[in-house]
This record gives structure tokens, C-alpha cells and sequence, in this order.
């Protein structure tokens, strides 16, 4: 993976481009994110490093292993963090260096990451785009499932058959979106079309490979 930063969903909003063009974007607040632990080839078994978001004023609501984690490398408390592997030609970090938006300037490609807005218990229709039954009166099938397999053979329902269940609440990835904008002075990156979650949500931006 390549390097990145963790931030929260702001929400989304439009600008408008050098041709008056209306261009939706995510508007993210990435950072500053302290780098809190340096992982390496040989004493880990791979280069990662260990980034925090959100300091933690507040000592008791950090665990005791926690302090002890955040104390060793010198660094304030957070209320998050994220570890984000590193390729051989990034450069070198150190524990206590502060990344900013700056990282990451108009014209990148980046994939961000996100849980989706979980939706609860959903029916087939909603959940896995089911046709469904005639709407009129008299019809009697609307949205229910229907037939799910044969009973002679193979006198089973196959593993994977789409059904209801639960919907939403998994991490996902949204790799090849552009940085429209940076605001270093305000923390914030212009992301062009939708990142996953809902607004507030953690959210993980990463450079393109």
C-alpha cells in the first residue's frame, strides 16, 4: 500500500471548474496524523507505519496500554489509529513526524476507504436489486424471495444465493478517485464523486499505486 491519511467524511458538496462545469466532491478533514510507531522488515517482518487522528486531551480516556504505546514514541494521545504499509521508494518516516494534507496535492488519484452506512435487515429487492411481483391487486407476490432452488436436485439452496439478510456496515474501497483541491490551512482535501460511510465517518485516503 502507499502512503496516506486518515480523516473523516465532512460531507459532499459542488464546485465549479475553469469551464463552469459543476463537479461533485467529498469534502474529507485528513489529519494532521502523528506518525506513532514505525514498523520495519526486520523486526516485524514488514515496513508499515503506525498513524494516529483526533488527540485525546483527556488521559483517562485512554487504556493503560495505550499510554504506555503513546508515551514511548513520545507522542499525544488519539483517539485513532491506522497502520499503513509502505512501499520501497516512499521515503523515510519518523515516530513523532506530523503528515498533513500536504502529502497530496490537485490531480492525484486516490482510493479511499470507509465503512458503508449500515441498512439493517433488508429484503431481496433493496439488498440485491430483485425484480419483484406485479404491484396490482390480486397479484399476491410483491417482494417476497420466490423460488431459491429445485427440490428433486440438488434438493439444496447453493452457498452465495443471494437473500435478505444484513446490509451495509463493511468496509469498502473506492480506488481511482482525483483530489480536485488541497486547503492545508483548514485540513481539508476535495475528493471528485462519493466515498463510502456516512458523514462523520473514518475514512482512510491512500495514493494510487
Amino acid at each position: 500500500m502507499a502512503i496516506g491519511l486518515v480523516g473523516r467524511k465532512v460531507g459532499m458538496t459542488q464546485i465549479f471548474d475553469e469551464r463552469g462545469r459543476a463537479v461533485p466532491v467529498t469534502v474529507i478533514q485528513a489529519g494532521p496524523c502523528p506518525v506513532v510507531q514505525k514498523k520495519t522488515t526486520a523486526r516485524d517482518g514488514y515496513e508499515a507505519i503506525q498513524l494516529g487522528f483526533e488527540s485525546q486531551p483527556k488521559r483517562q480516556r485512554v487504556t493503560r496500554p495505550l499510554q504506555g504505546h503513546f508515551d514511548k514514541g513520545q507522542v499525544p494521545y488519539q483517539r485513532t489509529l491506522r497502520e499503513i504499509r509502505l512501499q520501497g521508494s516512499e521515503g523515510e518516516f519518523s515516530v513523532g513526524q506530523v503528515l498533513t494534507v500536504n502529502v497530496f496535492s490537485a490531480g492525484d488519484r486516490v482510493r479511499v476507504s470507509g465503512t458503508t452506512k449500515g441498512r439493517g435487515f433488508q429484503g431481496g429487492v433493496k439488498r440485491w436489486g430483485y425484480k419483484g411481483g406485479p404491484m396490482t391487486h390480486g397479484a399476491m407476490f410483491h417482494r417476497a424471495p420466490g423460488s431459491i432452488g429445485a427440490s428433486s436436485y440438488p434438493s439444496r439452496v447453493f452457498r452465495g444465493h443471494h437473500l435478505p439478510g444484513h446490509m451495509g456496515a463493511v468496509r469498502q474501497t473506492v480506488p481511482g478517485l482525483q483530489v480536485v483541491a488541497v486547503d492545508p490551512d483548514r485540513h481539508l482535501i476535495l475528493v471528485r464523486g462519493a466515498v463510502p460511510g456516512p458523514t462523520g465517518g473514518l475514512v482512510l485516503i491512500q495514493k494510487g499505486k
